[in-house]
């Protein structure tokens, strides 16, 4: 019969996805603890805490640990998918648990994974892309400003300008007359729209 240490030594090396093995292994460890308490040896109730303690692994495995160092970020698939489904949902409603729910991470664990890839909240993340997709609807379109901010999403045209001014430091009507004299004066579209104040990168333009 294997001693107790032996026993400790096979116990470490299971882990809970090799379920049948573990069966196997609890079983012997429950027969080493019959023949330890018929003795009446004091060992029989470490054994029975170990073979206690596998099962538990089995049913309820602990939830992986997070990286201690704070550097998890999403994968290159999870971004690209999150930022795909926020470009095409950019009209309605963006709601976290949706964006969870598509690369399957709990809310806070999102949140920050989400963070530490785009720099921004998924919040401040969906309202930068409403704006910067407004600031193109106002360089290649003529529509009313309130238009504009039905279509990018935002509450009505106090709502479009009150981020706009945040990101951009000035109103949208100011910003548009500004950029819209510079394109009649020759100057390329691409040149516009890559200006500091705001830099949209290629959007998904759908429901327009």
């Amino acid at each position: 019969m294997e001693t107790h240490a032996e026993q400790g030594l096979a116990v470490s090396t299971i882990t809970p996805g090799r379920s049948q093995e573990l069966v196997h292994h609890v079983i012997s460890l429950l027969d080493a603890a019959m023949h330890q308490l018929y003795r009446k040896e004091k060992t029989a109730q470490g054994t029975i805490l170990k073979a206690a303690s596998l099962l538990r692994q089995q049913i309820d495995p602990p939830a992986p640990q997070e990286a201690p160092d704070g550097r998890e970020r999403l994968l290159a698939w999870q971004a690209r998918k999150v930022r795909d489904y926020i470009d095409s949902h950019i009209a309605g409603p963006v709601l976290v648990a949706d964006l969870c729910t598509l690369v399957r991470r709990s809310e806070a664990h999102f949140s920050r994974s989400f963070k530490r890839t785009f720099g921004k909240s998924p919040h401040s993340f969906v309202v930068r892309r409403r704006v910067e997709l407004a600031s193109q609807y106002m360089l290649t379109t003529d529509w009313s400003l309130s238009d504009i901010a039905l279509r990018c999403g935002f509450a009505d045209q106090a709502h479009l300008c009150k981020h706009f001014r945040q990101a951009a430091g000035q109103t949208p009507a100011a910003w548009r007359r500004a950029h819209k004299s510079h394109d009649e004066n020759g100057t390329p579209m691409a040149a516009l729209t890559q200006s500091p104040a705001l830099s949209p990168e290629p959007l998904l333009l759908t429901g327009s």
